[in-house]
């Protein structure tokens, strides 16, 4: 068979989680292209790019019809895959202009804007929080004076915790909104416009999921863990692998499942971070895209597979899917990822204590952010986590202690900056 025979899938944006993708269906006899949707990666993104994953890389320059008839003409896609968040869009686009499986474009703007994202689950029924968009400073200190407590300050469009506040002054207002107003974010566009919300007391979790036809499947869900610190206040530090059933989780999936089928995820994955709130859950937001921070890579240790395999069966081995849709996983190893949380900036010169979580009974993985003589800055969002430490166990009960020693080494003394 020749290559240009072989059948071929594309992915929009292959960054982050999603950069496992390609290795996979290369697995099962695919071919892959890449489509890129912006004209320069992302920053944040460029180093988790590999290009020799791919026959070919198509930039995108704007014009849907253009790309979609390179892709149709030239390598006839089977199925289009969104991968990071900047690429989702573009993705529903593409697959609706080739006639594919896709979520389509009639709510992939509600699917990205996290205020109309927050108005269109509360439209369904379902708990969301007070929020407020703001293009002026003294607008936006209005809104707090009038919620009156905390709020959280965060762009309209981004990713991650970039640009992520926590407020409880008109001062601190202000300096979140500068931080916002008309600066880059993570997702490769400059904001135009300040989202305001209300801060949502309760643990917070993530519910990954992948669809097909409407159909949805839970592939994991995580508990978060966070911390106040570097003058954050719930600095994400830790998350750890729940089982599939328990009250919480059953809570978590109902409101997951009825907000998907709000925002019109059909098709494909989707990351579903909530809060579980004295009223019960409520939506922090949803990416129709695989989760980040090399959760679905982790969860394979836990249970053999996760949603990179549930992502590729949705769209190709569309059968499969449907005959084991709906079975609760089985946890093989209890897993948790934790990051390391720097205590300032400087020059990384050493890791004094690396070698005490190295012996540490479930430890599993290091991912090395910062190393030895790179730049490290202080701590401040989940861009700047200098090291992740993945663990795992067949007992629960030692990835928990072993996620608190972590805790107790990390600091002042983890640390040698000059």
């Amino acid at each position: 068979m020749s290559p240009s025979d072989q059948p071929t899938v594309a992915i929009v944006d292959a960054y982050s989680s999603a950069n496992r993708l390609a290795p996979l269906l290369r697995e099962r006899g695919y071919r892959t292209v890449h489509i890129q949707s912006t004209e320069r990666i992302p920053a944040v993104s460029a180093p988790q790019f590999v290009p020799d994953d791919f026959a070919v890389n198509i930039v995108h320059r704007g014009d849907l019809a253009v790309t979609a008839r390179v892709l149709a003409d030239e390598h006839r896609p089977l199925a289009v895959l969104p991968g990071g968040e900047v690429g989702v869009e573009l993705a529903d686009a593409l697959g609706e202009a080739l006639g594919l499986r896709t979520n389509g474009t009639a709510l992939s703007r509600d699917r990205r804007d996290k205020f109309r994202m927050i108005e269109t689950v509360k439209a369904a029924g379902l708990r969301g929080t007070e929020q407020f968009v703001a293009t002026d400073e003294d607008q936006a200190v209005k809104w707090f004076d009038k919620m009156g407590g905390r709020i959280v300050v965060k762009p309209v469009r981004s990713s991650g915790s970039d640009g992520v506040r926590f407020c409880e002054t008109a001062q601190e207002v202000r300096s979140a909104f500068r931080g916002v107003l008309g600066k880059g974010n993570a997702v490769a566009s400059r904001n135009e416009a300040v989202l305001l919300q209300e801060y949502l007391f309760g643990a917070e979790y993530y519910v990954n999921t992948v669809s097909l036809d409407g159909r949805h499947h839970v592939c994991d869900i995580w508990q978060t863990t966070h911390i106040s610190a570097n003058g954050v206040r719930d600095l994400l530090d830790s998350a750890h692998l729940l089982s599939r059933r328990g009250r919480v989780q059953d809570a978590l999936v109902a409101y997951t499942f009825a907000a998907l089928d709000a925002l019109g995820v059909a098709n494909g994955p989707a990351h579903t971070e909530l809060k579980m709130t004295p009223d019960g859950p409520a939506l922090i937001e949803t990416g129709a895209r695989l989760c980040g921070g090399g959760l679905p890579v982790l969860v394979r240790t836990a249970l053999g597979e996760g949603q990179l395999e549930w992502t590729v069966d949705a769209y190709l081995a569309p059968d499969r899917f449907l005959a084991r849709c709906g079975e609760d996983y089985r946890i093989e190893r209890h897993v948790a990822s934790v990051g390391l949380i720097s205590p300032r900036s400087g020059t990384l010169v050493d890791y004094p204590r690396l070698a005490e979580v190295r012996a540490l009974e479930s430890f599993h993985q290091l991912k090395v952010g910062v190393a030895p003589g790179d730049p490290i800055h202080q701590t401040v969002d989940d861009f700047k986590i200098p090291l992740l430490v993945e663990l795992a166990h067949e007992v629960e009960a030692v990835v928990h202690r072993d996620r608190g020693t972590i805790r107790q080494l990390d600091g002042e003394g983890f640390y040698t900056i000059a």
